[in-house]
């Protein structure tokens, strides 16, 4: 079983898989989708991510009456496909719920977020013996479209810095490039994934700043009767971003980065895979401090062809 990691998915993902959620955080946001199973030539299913933040934090993290807390849900309908033996594609539709607390008031917003698309070409993929042990070695290297698909609200100056959190899309085309290299050790493996995300101006002339995400995630594959398997799993993810521009200038309250401690569980049983994953901050400086990242959770269901 190839173990290949995406985030966003991020993503899976997503990233990877470029979603609404990399709006939150000032552009620093989930692109991580788990350990997927392999495949013999579709894959199609459901994601649920969750991420929460803080504005307006005061110092030393102190919450003041324009402390807000905003909340991300995000569902998710994908799908992977072979285009042949070395290349595969994953398409991405999510429908994004997201909300903002400030003093008894709240603020929903709800619809569809911005879709995705990513190629990975199979550079290598080789099965060698180390210590009468089955060692594999894959390397996936690939490149995809954000589309502007989610509704983007123009604001006006005031409050571009904070209403620019608070969107289901980001009004413009973005280009990532990826590389993932899993290595395996018969039943233990580590997979290393690295994302730089260049993002373009929309209509309304504001640029997100490029983000780039890296990880590292150590699992352990168990098999019963070659039919079930589960692979918990734990790593570290990285995700820095560049400050926002609004019409040539730069946006303060944006930028950052954020390290994070991942823990979850993949399982399989015949052509139905599942997991879970959760990530928790460890280390944090968005917005210069003014913006405070929460926990994350990951879960999904897909079905294998």
């Amino acid at each position: 079983m190839k173990k290949i990691i995406f985030c966003f998915i991020f993503y899976f993902g997503a990233i990877s898989f470029i979603k609404a959620c990399d709006i939150c955080g000032c552009g620093v946001g989930n692109t991580y989708i788990g350990i997927l199973p392999e495949f013999k030539k579709y894959i199609v299913g459901v994601r649920y991510r969750y991420n929460a933040l803080k504005t307006h934090v005061g110092v030393g993290g102190a919450t003041t009456y324009l402390t807000t807390n905003e909340s991300y849900s995000t569902a998710e309908l994908w799908g992977g496909f072979y285009l042949s033996k070395k290349v595969r594609l994953l398409l991405s539709v999510p429908y994004s719920f997201i909300q903002r607390e400030n003093q008894g008031n709240h603020s929903y917003k709800n619809g569809v977020s911005d879709i995705n698309s990513t190629v990975f070409y199979e550079v290598l993929n080789k099965q060698t013996f180390f210590k009468n042990k089955i060692l594999f070695n894959s390397l996936w290297i690939g490149g995809g479209l954000k589309l502007p698909t989610g509704k983007y609200s123009s604001m006006n100056d005031t409050f571009v810095n904070e209403n620019n959190l608070f969107q289901l899309g980001t009004g413009s085309t973005d280009v990532a490039f990826q590389a993932i290299y899993d290595v395996r050790l018969q039943n233990i493996g580590f997979n290393m994934n690295a994302l730089y995300k260049i993002n373009t101006s929309n209509s309304s002339l504001y640029r997100y700043g490029n983000k780039l995400t890296l990880s590292g995630q150590l699992y352990y594959k168990f098999s019963v009767k070659n039919k079930f398997s589960f692979v918990p799993n734990m790593g570290i993810l990285y995700e820095k971003s560049q400050s926002d521009d609004n019409r040539g200038n730069p946006v303060n309250i944006s930028g950052g980065q954020l390290t994070l401690f991942s823990t979850g569980i993949e399982a399989s049983y015949q052509k139905i895979a599942t997991g879970i994953n959760w990530q928790i901050p460890i280390q944090q400086n968005l917005a210069h401090g003014i913006i405070q990242s929460q926990d994350r959770v990951l879960v999904h269901v897909s079905l294998l062809f």
